[in-house]
């Protein structure tokens, strides 16, 4: 299982949201893509993020999520 964790610099929300991805995956497994440097990404993510994507399916799981939620959206 593959995840991305869309996120900025210095946002404390997408710090604990990796602290809670870490929880379930390895580090090798997850892939942090910074939306500040695509005007693409920034549109569609600005006001949403962190955000996670299975790479899998690119269903995506929204802020705010638990631990157990996380779980539940890798059990998918």
């Amino acid at each position: 299982m593959r995840l991305r964790l869309y996120k900025t610099s210095h946002c404390h929300l997408c710090e604990l949201a990796l602290e809670l991805v870490l929880q379930q995956l390895s580090a090798e497994q997850i892939t942090l893509v910074e939306i500040a440097n695509d005007d693409e990404l920034l549109k569609c993510y600005d006001t949403r993020i962190p955000v996670i994507q299975r790479m899998d399916t690119f269903a995506e799981l929204n802020w705010p999520f638990t631990s157990a939620e996380i779980q539940q959206f890798l059990d998918m």
